[in-house]
Order: structure tokens, then C-alpha cells, then sequence
């Protein structure tokens, strides 16, 4: 193999002509480009997206656009390495701040891209799922995988906010991304599963015990019991042990969604943490606490509510801030790389 590779520049004007009306093209000069040696290419940029200062603008679309002209009211988080018309937090991740205000509903609808939504600020709010109702209140995971119908309503009296994460740049590429609309769910009575048949880890129906397992049994993962279960592992581990939980589905163990991974994970107070390079691609998003983060040599300070984008193969370091424990919730492409063979891990 070689870098000296042949460019478009060396071939006569009426061959590239003659290609081009073949809609043809020579590999050769674009062949590194797509094949580097050793290290990928990346566009996507460490960067951090500041709950503080979008938050005024994400209620500003609250005055500026009601839901019926917006379906969804939402900010996209776009990686400026990337490019801001093209929607992504990294090449994997379509990432947003969605906005209810109380009284509003965002009407039902399916979607072939999964996604999920994480609770950011505010009380009162709910979304249905298949008919499931789940109540959005803060740090909560509630799951929309793909082709279920889902609407989210606010009987609140404050604003309610969550981070929307989306597997949509993957499905979009596929050209099969659409949405269809729907009418209103009938919502069953029963609190939502992670109130009733899910509520230990270890613990499933009996009914489901030999059957075929279901592919999204849990829809909604509580922000108060996942904390619990990060402080109780951290207390029952060696100050060096990474407390980091990852959320799954609860009849096999596997992750959530085909194409996202999604995980919680507590720094103590002052603690430093340096994962392995990953070939995945992240977002990390601060549910409490404070620290900064060097990601690829530059450093980011970031505080509750903001979120930061991490590139595949990345050098990371944690920090929390000295005084109490920081909680981020991370959602990576990991369940892809795995399904597909090219998941990496990389210790320097």
C-alpha cells in the first residue's frame, strides 16, 4: 500500500468527462479519504452544548412557535464539525432539547428511527408509549423504540424539558427514515411497568419465564431508582472501581435498542476517571454535579444540564469537582459496532 496515490488531476479532462456521464468514478484518488491508514477520519468535534445558555432560547420557541406549527418543539444539538445543517451530535446520534409547555400535547405518532428521552427540567409532564403511560420527571429514561406510537402531554404548571436522542443519521442514511401519523392512544390504568412487573433487577414475571422474550418489556427506567443504585454500588466498591451502570433490557440483559446504548454513571467528589479509547461515538449529558472533561486534549468545564459530544476513538478524562458526586448519563453507538463486528476498545 502506498500514499502516493494517483490524483484527479494526472487524468486527461475527456477520460474524467466519459466516467463522469457513466455516472463512473476512479477509486484511486478518493481512496485514502475513505480507507486512512491506522486512524479513522474523523469530522466530529469534542464540544459542549450549554444547558444555561440555550435554555432561554428553547423558551423563546415556546412564544415563537406553538405545537400545532411545530409537532415537535425542539433545538438540535448539531456538532459544528459536522455541520450544522446536518442535524448530528456525532455521525450516529441525532441529539435535541424538546420543549412542552403546560396544557400542550405533542400529538401521537410512530417513526421508524427509535429514539429516547431523558428529563432535563420540569414536572407534570408524561408520554405515552403503545398505550403505556409514562411520567417524565427528572433523570428519568423513557424509550420510544422504533415503529411505537408515542405523544407526550403536560398537566404540569411549569415548562418541561428532556434531551431527545435519536438513532435518526443511522436510519436516515438507509433512506427508510419516515413518520406516520395517528390518532390518540387509549392509555390502560395501570401505573407504567416500571412501577408494577420490573420494579427489582433480577426479578421478571414468571409468566414470561420459557416464552419469547419481548423485545422492549421496560419502557421507563426511574431516575430515583437508577441514582440509588449507583450510590449503593459505590459504596460496595474500591475507591478506584468505576461506578457506571448500564441500562438493559431486563428479560435478556441486552441493551435497550438495536442501534444506541445507554448508561449512567456516578464520579465521586474529586474522583478521576480515564475509560479506554472506544470505536464508538457518544454523548454525555450531566444530570447533577459539576467537572470538566479532557476529550482528544481539549478541555471542557461543564456543570448540570449541559452536554458534550464525544468522537470515535477518543482520549477521555473525567474529573468531578471536589465537594459532592456528578451523575452523567451516556448514549453511544455501541450496539452497533457490536452487531457489526467493528467494536473497539484501546488502553494507551
Amino acid at each position: 500500500m502506498t500514499n502516493q496515490l494517483g490524483t484527479l488531476e494526472e487524468l486527461p479532462k475527456d477520460y474524467l468527462r466519459a466516467l463522469n456521464d457513466l455516472s463512473v468514478a476512479p477509486l484511486w484518488p478518493f481512496l485514502r479519504a475513505a480507507l486512512p491508514f491506522d486512524f479513522p477520519s474523523r469530522a466530529t468535534v469534542p464540544f459542549i452544548w450549554r444547558y444555561k445558555d440555550i435554555r432561554g432560547h428553547l423558551m423563546r420557541a415556546g412564544e415563537l412557535t406553538p405545537m400545532e406549527k411545530a409537532e415537535r418543539r425542539v433545538l438540535v444539538l448539531s456538532n459544528p464539525g459536522i455541520g450544522l445543517e446536518k442535524l448530528m451530535a456525532t455521525p450516529t446520534i441525532y441529539a435535541g432539547l424538546q420543549l412542552i409547555l403546560p396544557g400542550e400535547t405533542a400529538e401521537p405518532h410512530r417513526h421508524t428511527p427509535s429514539a429516547i428521552r431523558f428529563v432535563i427540567e420540569g414536572d407534570g409532564g408524561f408520554t405515552i408509549v403503545n398505550g403505556e403511560k409514562c411520567p417524565m420527571e427528572k433523570g428519568d429514561l423513557i424509550l420510544t423504540p422504533s415503529g411505537t406510537w408515542h405523544e407526550h402531554w403536560h398537566a404540569g404548571k411549569n415548562p418541561v424539558v428532556w434531551l431527545d436522542a435519536l438513532d435518526l443519521p443511522v436510519i436516515g442514511s438507509l433512506e427508510v427514515s419516515y413518520v406516520v401519523e395517528g390518532k390518540r392512544q387509549a392509555i390502560n390504568n395501570a401505573a407504567d411497568r416500571s412501577q408494577t412487573a420490573y420494579r427489582r433487577s433480577g426479578l421478571v414475571p414468571y409468566a414470561s419465564l420459557g416464552k419469547h422474550r419481548a423485545d422492549y418489556p421496560l419502557i421507563r427506567f426511574p431516575w430515583r431508582e437508577v441514582r440509588e443504585s449507583l450510590v449503593s454500588l459505590a459504596a460496595g466498591s474500591g475507591p478506584k472501581d468505576p461506578v457506571h451502570l448500564a441500562y438493559v433490557n431486563p428479560e435478556t440483559g441486552g441493551e435497550c435498542l438495536p442501534i444506541l446504548g445507554f448508561s449512567a454513571q456516578m464520579l465521586r467528589a474529586g474522583e478521576e476517571v480515564a475509560p479506554p479509547r472506544r470505536s464508538s461515538s457518544a454523548i454525555m449529558h450531566v444530570i447533577e454535579g459539576a467537572g470538566q472533561s479532557e476529550i482528544d486534549g481539549k478541555t471542557i468545564e461543564w456543570t448540570e444540564g449541559d452536554t458534550i459530544s464525544v468522537p470515535t476513538y477518543a482520549r477521555i478524562r473525567h474529573r468531578a469537582a471536589s465537594g459532592k458526586p456528578a451523575f452523567v448519563f451516556h448514549v453511544d453507538d455501541a450496539p452497533l459496532h457490536r452487531k457489526i463486528g467493528i467494536y473497539e476498545e484501546l488502553v494507551d
